[in-house]
This record gives structure tokens, sequence and C-alpha cells, in this order.
């Protein structure tokens, strides 16, 4: 169920229930042992602009890119096969340790000893799917960490979110014309991260007036309700009340996330990273530079960056089965091979993709973390 919470858009009410979508007409064998009750909010409720390009092996964006060090063949490995398994294709931009960085090629403002070597190898990383943006010429493309998950029903989920992202770019009608089935009046969207407020909280609004205009356009969200890929309010991770707002995910104007665990970037967006966060300087490591571009950028007479945010994230870390010290090639932790997880887990996400490739593969009942509530 979608509410939506704006300055006047109600006359949007009606329109946006015929646009908000969940699923492509055909159903995944791996779904076909759900109720039709529980698989018919999954499916097309209406015709929406791209949604089949939503449903291609780049996800409706031009390219999907995939930062990962060359010799991480274990991450590599497993998001091929969950990718591939539910329905795109990535290609691989090999990450840079930060050593390799010259002292030449470090940006103005930035300290390589403050900022560690691992912090300043994951920049450059980033930056080299940016750059490659910029050079392609591409219309958009998606960027994500090799340690990624996601659910099962991810195609579904970002038929929703480009329904809804559209009426937060748009305050009339939406165009008919448009190249991306996201709208094309946004720089960046931030599908997964760690956590976010919502932008009309941050201290620098705090002085302006509930009812003043950039507070209204701030404010403007939409909220999906009785979400049943949200986690239960007990396994929810993140700084919104799940107890107040259970199963809710928003969209909404960001604030500052914090992760870059997925983020989309326009041709515009992705010039305008390039620019911020290399060629003119580097004001930290890469997500908070990132977070605070999208935070202060929004200001027409900086770079009036235009960023988007789903919240919960719909691409999640994934901390493997195994060795703790492999989790992350950035932060050091399990020092002793004794530290071991003997089982995987992804916060926030209910039918995980890398914990459900046995059942994907065997076309059985995909297996929720937290118990079977996927008929709620």
């Amino acid at each position: 169920m979608i509410h939506i919470r704006s300055f006047p858009f109600t006359v949007l009410c009606i329109g946006i229930l015929l646009f908000i979508v969940f699923l492509n007409t055909s159903t995944p064998s791996y779904l076909t042992h759900y109720s039709s009750d529980l698989l018919q909010k999954y499916r097309p409720v209406g015709t929406v602009h791209g949604s089949s390009d939503i449903s291609n092996s780049t996800l409706g964006f031009q390219k999907i890119f995939a930062v990962s060090l060359p010799e991480r063949s274990d991450k590599r490995d497993a998001l091929t096969l969950i990718s591939s398994l539910t329905g795109f294709n990535i290609e691989w931009v090999d990450g840079v340790k930060g050593e390799a960085v010259s002292d030449k090629a470090v940006p103005y403002g930035a300290d390589r000893v403050k900022l560690w070597e691992s912090n300043l190898g994951s920049w450059r990383g980033h930056m080299n799917a940016v750059r490659r943006i910029v050079e392609q010429n591409l219309t958009s493309s998606l960027i994500f960490e090799d340690d990624m998950d996601w659910d099962t029903r991810l195609k579904s989920q970002l038929l929703t979110f480009a329904a809804v992202s559209k009426f937060i770019q748009y305050s009339s009608n939406t165009p008919s014309n448009l190249v991306s089935p996201y709208g094309d009046d946004w720089d960046l969207l931030w599908l997964g991260h760690c956590g976010e407020v919502f932008p009309e909280t941050l201290d620098e609004y705090k002085s302006l007036s509930p009812s003043s205009p950039e507070i209204a356009h701030l404010s403007r969200k939409y909220i999906i309700t009785s979400d049943p890929t949200v986690p239960p309010p007990m396994h929810f991770k993140g700084f919104q009340n799940a107890t107040k707002d259970p199963y809710t995910r928003w969209v909404h104007i960001s604030g500052g996330p914090i992760c870059t665990f997925a983020y989309a970037l326009s041709q515009q967006g992705a010039r305008k990273v390039l620019w911020d966060l290399s060629v003119d300087k580097l004001a930290g490591p890469f997500d908070n530079a990132l977070a605070g571009l999208c935070r202060w950028g929004r200001d027409p007479k900086r770079l009036g960056m235009k960023c988007i945010s789903v919240t919960p994230g719909l691409f999640q870390h994934h901390k493997a089965r195994g060795w703790v010290g492999g989790d992350s090639d950035i932060q050091k932790v399990g020092s002793t091979k004794e530290d071991v997880r003997e089982k995987g887990v992804t916060e926030n996400v209910v039918w995980s993709a890398r914990m459900n490739v046995r059942e994907m593969l065997m076309g059985e009942r995909i297996k929720e973390q937290w118990g079977d509530e996927v008929g709620r």
C-alpha cells in the first residue's frame, strides 16, 4: 500500500495507484510455490513507462558496474552467480589498493595519512567506475560493491521505486518522452546504504519554518506500507522507528546516506561526481564525500545535485559464512583464523539472494531469513 506525503500532491493519489507495480507478468519459477493472494502484490496493475526496461538484463540502466579487487575471486564468483539467477548482468571494475595511488594523483584537500590507504583505494575504485560512465557517455549506470546482497524480488522493488521516484522529480505531470524508466531529472539514485535520516531533519534546516517552501520540498516523500520485502520490526536496522511504522519503505530526497553499497548515476550526475570528488577536491572517504555532495551540493549555487534515496536500501552488505576477516577490504576485522561465522547474514533483506542460491537453482521454495512470515 502506498501513501503520499507532499505539498499539494493529493491529486496524484489516484494516478500513483495505477503506476505502482511489483513484478513482471511472468512469475519466476522460484515464486510459483506461493499463494495467488501474495503473488498478486508482485504483478503489474497497469502500464508503466519503461517497466520492460527495468526487467531487462541491466535493470533499466545502460550498464551495471561492480567494483571489486581482482584477487577477490570469492566475491566475484558469488556476485556473478546471484546476479545471473536474479536476471541481470554486471561488468567488473577493478578495485584499487591505496598504495597504488600516486601522491601526485591524490586530490586537493585529501590527507592520505588521515584518510587511510584502504579508504584511498576504495575512493579510486569507485572513481574508476564513475569515470567509465563519462568516458562511454552512458545515459545511466548502476554501481555497487562486491559484497552486495538483495531480495530475490529486486526487479519488483525497482519497478515500484521507479514509479514513485518520478513523482518526486516532477511537480506536475510526468513527461511522456522519458529516456530512463526512473525519470530524467535526477543525478544520483541511492539504492543501497547503511542508513539515512530524512533531509528536513538535518541541522542546517532547523531554523526554517515547517511551512517554508524549502522544507515542504525536502519533506516530500512516498511511503510504501505493508511491504513484505521489509523485515519484521525486531530485525529492522536503521534510523527510522520500525515499531511505529512496521513493514514500511520510504522513497525521498537524499539527506546524506551512510555507505555507498549501491547507487545509480546519470551522465550529468557522473560528471558532477567526477568533478567534486576528484578533479576539484576530495573532502574525505568516498561514501562521506558522496553523501556531502548530495547534502550540500543540492544548492543551485553549487552543483544543484539531485539525489533520491530509498530507505531501507534495496542493496545491503552481506556477511558471508566463513572467516570474518574476509568481510571487508577496507576495515580489518577478525584478525585470527578462529574468527569464523557459521551462517551468513544480510541486514534488511527478507528473501536473500545469497542465502537462496540452492533454492533458486533447484526451483525450490525461497527461504526467509527470520522464519516463514511471507504470508503476512
